[in-house]
């Protein structure tokens, strides 16, 4: 694992198994606290790659998003 800016890491290269598959790097695992069982979201940019997010993180951001926006206010 190499840090290549403040926050930002490098945790090594991982290969595609037969079915898809890749092993996060125990590292990358710790610092993301990505337990057995969590569910992750992946998500893509063709021009920037794959980004991968524990669903809870999302989870928590949209319901924010939400309760920033609040419900609109009824008219009578």
């Amino acid at each position: 694992m190499s840090e290549i800016g403040k926050g930002k890491y490098l945790y090594g290269v991982v290969t595609v198994a037969e079915r898809g598959q890749i092993v996060i790097p125990k590292e990358a695992r710790d610092h993301f606290n990505i337990k057995p069982g969590d569910k992750l979201l992946v998500t893509g940019d063709i021009k920037r790659g794959i980004g991968i997010v524990k669903a809870e993180k999302m989870k928590e951001f949209a319901q924010k998003i939400m309760g920033a926006i609040g419900e609109p206010e009824k008219t009578e």
